[in-house]
C-alpha cells in the first residue's frame, strides 16, 4: 500500500519508499507529465520534494543542474537519476521507460488515427486549425528561450549567426551546436561572466522537514564512482546500440529504413541540447528533406500531436518514425499499422538509449561532489545557438502553414488570423498548451466546414 502524503507538519523523516511505490508514482507520472520539460520538473519537484519528501530540494536541484548540461530531455533524465538514486539501476530504468512508454502507446495511436483518417473532412479540419496554433508556439519558444539565455550582446550575436547560418547557408544543426560550444569554450577563458550560465529551473523553496534522500544523506553505495561501475555500464550501452543497429542491419541492410532510422536518431539524441525544439530542425533536415520519411506539413501535424500528449516534446520523433513506417510499408502493404508502430518504436529506443547510460554512467560521478557543475560556459553558447535555431523553425513552420501551395502560391489569411490569436494568447494571455490547441482545432473546424475550399 502507498505511504500516505506528508503534510506540512509531519518534520519526521519519511519511511523507506519500496520499488513497487516508487514503480506507480512513475507509472502515474508517465501519465499526467504534461506541460513541456518546466511542467514536467515542477511536478516531480511538487511531488517528489514537497509532498512525499523522497529526496531533498538541494539534492534535486544538484541532480537537475547535471541533466541541464546533458543532450537529452532532462526532465526525463531526472526522474531516471531520481530513480536510480532511490532503487539502483533497476529503479532508473523502470522511472526513465515509464517517462516516456505511455507518450509512446499514445502517439502510435494518435499517428494511425491521423494517417487512417486524415483526409476525413473533420479530422483535415482540426489540423488546419491546429497548424497555425504550433507556428505560434514554436516563436513562443524561441522567446521563452531566448528571455533567459540571451543576456547580452555577445550571446544575441551567437543566436543571430546560427539562424544566419541554418536559414541563408544551410549549415547542419550539428555543426552549429559544435561551433557555439567551442565559441563557448574559448569566450569563457577570456571573458567568463558572458558566458556565465544563469537561471536554471530552481523551482519551490528550501525543504522545512527532512527528506528520504536528505542534504547530509550519504551516497548509497550502488551510487559511488568505480571505473570498473563506469566501465560496465558504457560497455552495457554500447553493446545494446550495437545490438540493435546491427539486427536493423542484418534484416534490412545499412540503407533500409529501420536501421538509417537508428542511425539518424542516434545522431539526434547526442545533439538535443536546448529542449526538443532545438533539435527539430536537424530533424527535419534528415527525415523529411534528406531521408524523405515525411513531408514537412505532416512534420507540423507530428508536432501537434506531440505537443497534446504527455511525456517529453521529443517524443515527436516517434510520430516521424510511424509515418516513415507506414510510408516505405516496411512489413507489406497489408501491414502498414505494424511497420508503423514497429519504426516508432525503434526510432523511440535509439533516441533514449544515450539518456538512460548518460545517468547510470555519470550519476555517480556527480554523487561525489554536490558542488555547481563546471562546462557551463559552452551550454551557454550552445542554447544561445539554439535560439536562432528554434526561430528558423518558427519562419520554416509559418511559409508552410501562410503560404500552403509555396511561396508563390495563394497567401493564407484565416490561418494567419488564427495564428495572430493564438500568439496573443500565449504572450499576452499566458494561454496553456492544450486549451490553446483545443481552441484552434475547434476555430480550424467550423471555419473548414463553412468553406471547404480551404482545404483544397
Amino acid at each position: 500500500m502507498a505511504s500516505p502524503t506528508l503534510s506540512a507538519g509531519d518534520t519526521g523523516t519519511p519511511p523507506a519508499v519500496s520499488f513497487a511505490e516508487a514503480f506507480r508514482f512513475w507509472l502515474k507520472l508517465g501519465f499526467i507529465s504534461f506541460g513541456g520539460p518546466a511542467g514536467q520538473i515542477a511536478i516531480m519537484h511538487s511531488e517528489l520534494v514537497e509532498r512525499r519528501r523522497w529526496i531533498s530540494e538541494k539534492r534535486f536541484l544538484h541532480a537537475l543542474n547535471y541533466c541541464m548540461v546533458l543532450p537529452g530531455p532532462e526532465a526525463q533524465q531526472l526522474a531516471t537519476y531520481i530513480g536510480w538514486l532511490m532503487h539502483r539501476s533497476w529503479g532508473g530504468l523502470v522511472a526513465g521507460a515509464l517517462f516516456v512508454l505511455p507518450s509512446l502507446f499514445i502517439l502510435i495511436a494518435l499517428s494511425w488515427v491521423y494517417l487512417r483518417f486524415g483526409q476525413v473532412p473533420v479530422v483535415a479540419g482540426l489540423f488546419y486549425g491546429i497548424k497555425p496554433a504550433v507556428t505560434a508556439l514554436v516563436l513562443h519558444a524561441a522567446h521563452r528561450i531566448g528571455s533567459r539565455a540571451l543576456k547580452n550582446a555577445w550571446l544575441w550575436a551567437i543566436a543571430a549567426a546560427s539562424f544566419a547560418a541554418i536559414t541563408l547557408a544551410g549549415v547542419p544543426f550539428p555543426a552549429i551546436v559544435l561551433a557555439a560550444g567551442l565559441v563557448g569554450w574559448f569566450g569563457a577563458r577570456r571573458a567568463p561572466q558572458v558566458f556565465a550560465l544563469g537561471g536554471g529551473h530552481a523551482p519551490g523553496a528550501a525543504p522545512h522537514a527532512p527528506a528520504l534522500i536528505d542534504d547530509d544523506t550519504p551516497t548509497p553505495p550502488h551510487a559511488r564512482f568505480s571505473r570498473g561501475g563506469l566501465a560496465r555500464v558504457l560497455g552495457v550501452g554500447l553493446a545494446l546500440w550495437a545490438l540493435a543497429l546491427g539486427a536493423l542491419v542484418a534484416w534490412g541492410g545499412w540503407q533500409g529504413t529501420l536501421a538509417q532510422m537508428g542511425w539518424f536518431f542516434t545522431k539526434a539524441a547526442l545533439l538535443t541540447f536546448g529542449g526538443a525544439y532545438a533539435v527539430l530542425p536537424y530533424v527535419y533536415q534528415g527525415a523529411v528533406e534528406s531521408q524523405q520519411w515525411l513531408t514537412g506539413p505532416q512534420m507540423i501535424d507530428g508536432l501537434a500531436l506531440g505537443e497534446t500528449t504527455p511525456g517529453p516534446l521529443i517524443m515527436v520523433v516517434a510520430f516521424v518514425g510511424f509515418v516513415g513506417g507506414w510510408t516505405r510499408q516496411l512489413l507489406g502493404p497489408d501491414a502498414l499499422a505494424l511497420a508503423g508502430a514497429l519504426a516508432a518504436t525503434v526510432v523511440t529506443f535509439f533516441t533514449f538509449l544515450p539518456s538512460f547510460v548518460f545517468i547510470l554512467a555519470g550519476g555517480p560521478l556527480i554523487e561525489t561532489t554536490h558542488g555547481k557543475l563546471g562546462f557551463t560556459a559552452p551550454l551557454s553558447a550552445i542554447t544561445a545557438a539554439v535560439v536562432g535555431v528554434i526561430l528558423n523553425l518558427a519562419v520554416f513552420f509559418a511559409l508552410h502553414v501562410l503560404w500552403p501551395q509555396g511561396w508563390g502560391g495563394r497567401f493564407d489569411a484565416v490561418s494567419a488570423l488564427i495564428a495572430l490569436a493564438a500568439a496573443v494568447a500565449l504572450f499576452h494571455f499566458k494561454l496553456g498548451v492544450l486549451p490553446l490547441l483545443a481552441a484552434s482545432a475547434l476555430a480550424g473546424l467550423v471555419v473548414t466546414l463553412a468553406a471547404p475550399t480551404l482545404l483544397s
